[in-house]
């Protein structure tokens, strides 16, 4: 049995994976999901806009994984969500669930979630995972003046019978998108929160593309979780905040019970 297996069919604490970036592991109603795979070694990625830098190697080459069924992908179009090496780790899994225009660029093996939409997947041991594309924004504004600069973005609530409730954030810098999910989805058990405080002075006025350490705790606030495994903070140069602040942060919030950085690799 996998490492990864130790799931109660109650809202007990299932092992997460932290691979560095946003790059996560877990196994949730027996199914194995990946966050945004990136594998890729350290290097620049140039563009037409600015160019991303990654400064650390993963913790894990997709060799390392063992099968994965889902992979949960915020969106295909910035190589700090979707590298080179990760993007050749989507033809070997059966199931990519990304944004509607992703699911267009990457092929018949993803699907896009429109927000709310939901795909239900089948469990190895019987019943259904749930899985709901929930909205995220990638930048500091409102969802029509964003998507067209840096792109369409989704989250995920994962649910099912007798399982806790996970959320999982995507490249999301916006707290009134997650006061929605709060409410949608009352009683989060885990939050996979994408934070960092990534930016770039010629995108936003430097403004936060997704959130900051603070934010972080704020976010923790409205959701309510038991536990927060935050990911998107390490390994690319944009990254402004890492572990340090984060700790400090849900810290000073009296949050620090809540953090959960990951299963070593």
């Amino acid at each position: 049995m996998s490492s990864l297996s130790a799931l109660s069919a109650t809202t007990d604490q299932f092992p997460v994976r932290v691979l560095g970036g946003p790059t996560a592991l877990f196994e949730y109603g027996g199914l194995r999901f990946l966050t945004d795979p990136t594998f890729d070694g350290p290097g620049d990625y140039p563009s037409a806009g600015p160019t991303l830098t990654k400064t650390a190697p993963s913790l894990a080459g997709p060799a390392d994984l063992g099968p994965v069924d889902v992979v949960l992908l915020s969106h295909d179009e910035h190589p700090d969500n979707l590298d080179h090496s990760g993007r050749a780790l989507l033809s070997d899994v059966p199931l990519t669930l990304t944004t509607p225009s992703g699911a267009q660029r990457l092929g018949e093996k993803a699907k896009g979630l429109a927000d709310w939409e939901t795909v239900e997947l089948r469990r190895p041991d019987g019943g259904t995972v749930t899985v709901t594309g929930v909205p995220a924004i990638h930048g500091p504004g409102e969802r029509e003046e964003i998507e067209p600069i840096t792109g369409q973005v989704v989250g995920f609530v994962l649910t099912g019978d007798g399982l806790p409730t996970v959320y999982v954030s995507g490249d999301n810098a916006s707290l009134d998108v997650v006061k929605e999910i709060a409410e949608r989805f009352p009683t989060i058990d885990t939050a996979l929160l994408f934070a960092g405080a990534p930016r770039f002075p010629m995108l936003y006025d430097g403004g936060l593309l997704v959130l900051d350490s603070t934010q972080a705790t704020e976010a923790t606030r409205l959701l309510n979780p038991r536990r927060v495994v935050p990911v998107h903070y390490d390994s690319w140069a944009h990254f402004t905040e890492g572990h340090e602040s984060l700790a400090t942060a849900f810290s000073a919030a009296g949050l620090a019970d809540r953090l959960d950085w990951g299963r070593p690799a």
